[in-house]
């Protein structure tokens, strides 16, 4: 207990101290807090493209592609195979009709609104009538449905933000064919909405693929009856088919991206720690410096050399704190909710998503920049607690 109030008389004298090295404080701080915002808001790409794309999917629904397709643009289904799967037992159903969509999935070019000279791969999907009845989460927020049997689209909210010509009553001229947009939609924020929709027999026509799609997605009974769909799907002899619920589809979709991201913001978070920890160790040798006598005098009192290792230490994770406190909140002022659009590597198209700054990046920007702050630390406490007390307190 004695020792404990030593250390917390001590760790108190530090941090009243700091305004009046203020300059040298503002070095560590500064520094901590500049690797934070970019360490924060790297990270919060990939944190937002997550979460956009696992949060597309539903347990209920189950997505039937050509077996060993890894994405929708890889797979192909025929119509009679088509056919089969909508007698699958697990489907659910209205009466006779199984709530299911057979779909196309090509890409087209359209100019980015930031840089109308480029232009992005975008998906367009082909959808039966069913398709909008298995997505009860989708909603037209502008304009009308497309009428099925014509070029009318209707475009998603993120592509709508992202790409020109996508506002209602825009036309999109993609090869020979020209397609109006009569509507916009939201999808929860999901990755459908970097996605244009159309009538699946249309577009089927337009790019000459015949009585072909590229997957089928389908409504469950429920949850649990995803075994017996795709079990009686996998022995039925007639098909070569992989079936995956769509919430796993979109999640293992994002993973490559956002694996890539991390470690992308984990290593420049650690070149940049590097410099914050060299002005955190300046900081705190230049406090040690000029507080030598001080430091001196209470060792001379009888305070434990141990207390003051602590007591130094705990100045410059205070230190690292508040640059980790800046640091967080600019990165969340910045960049949380900012809209962009990234190439997804599994399809080569674009994908629409905001940026997230979520708690528990905020956590973790804090807590690295603690973790510089200790280091930065440490040698100038070691050095404060091996000061010679004679010479020290000859110090002018």
């Amino acid at each position: 207990m004695y020792w404990l109030r030593q250390t917390l008389v001590i760790i108190s004298l530090n941090i009243r101290t700091i305004p009046q090295r203020l300059s040298s404080s503002a070095v560590a701080i500064v520094g901590i807090a500049g690797v934070v915002v970019v360490f924060v808001s790297v990270l919060s790409i990939a944190s937002g493209f997550s979460m956009a794309m696992q949060g597309s999917g539903s347990r209920g629904r189950a997505l039937v592609m050509r077996s060993g397709a890894d994405s929708e643009l890889t797979s192909g289904l025929s119509g009679t195979e088509v056919d089969i799967v909508r007698q699958a037992p697990g489907l659910s159903r209205v009466g006779p009709l199984a709530q299911a969509s057979a779909e196309l999935y090509v890409i087209i070019d359209l100019a980015k609104k930031s840089a109308p000279t480029s232009s992005a791969n975008v998906p367009m999907r082909g959808i039966e009538p069913t398709g909008m009845t298995v997505r009860p989460e989708v909603s037209i927020v502008e304009g009308r449905m497309f009428r099925f049997g014509t070029n009318e689209v209707i475009a998603g909210r993120g592509a709508h933000g992202q790409f020109v010509n996508l506002n209602v009553g825009d036309t999109i001229q993609s090869g020979q064919n020209r397609w109006e947009v009569v509507g916009l939609f939201t999808a929860n924020g999901g990755v459908s909405e970097t996605e244009i929709w159309c009538d699946a027999r249309t577009l089927q026509g337009a790019y000459r693929r015949g009585n072909s799609y590229q997957s089928l997605l389908a409504s469950l009974e429920s949850p649990e009856s995803f075994d017996t769909f795709r079990d009686w799907l996998t022995s039925n002899p007639q098909l070569n088919v992989s079936i995956r619920r769509e919430n796993e589809y979109y999640a293992g979709q994002s993973q490559t991206l956002t694996r890539l991201i991390q470690t992308v913001g984990f290593a420049i978070a650690a070149l940049m720690g590097i410099g914050a920890i060299f002005g955190a160790i300046l900081t705190m040798y230049t406090a040690v410096a000029t507080r030598s006598r001080e430091i001196a005098t209470l060792r001379a009192l009888g305070f434990d050399a141990s207390s003051v290792v602590v007591s130094v230490l705990a100045e410059s994770m205070v230190l690292g704190a508040i640059g980790g406190t800046i640091g967080g909140a600019a990165a969340y002022a910045g960049f949380n909710g900012y809209q962009a659009s990234t190439i997804n590597f599994q399809t080569f198209s674009q994908v629409a998503f905001a940026f997230r700054v979520t708690p528990d990046l905020l956590v973790l920007g804090l807590s690295y920049a603690l973790v510089m702050g200790l280091i930065g630390g440490l040698l100038p406490a070691l050095r404060a607690a091996s000061l010679p007390i004679p010479s020290a307190l000859r110090e002018l």
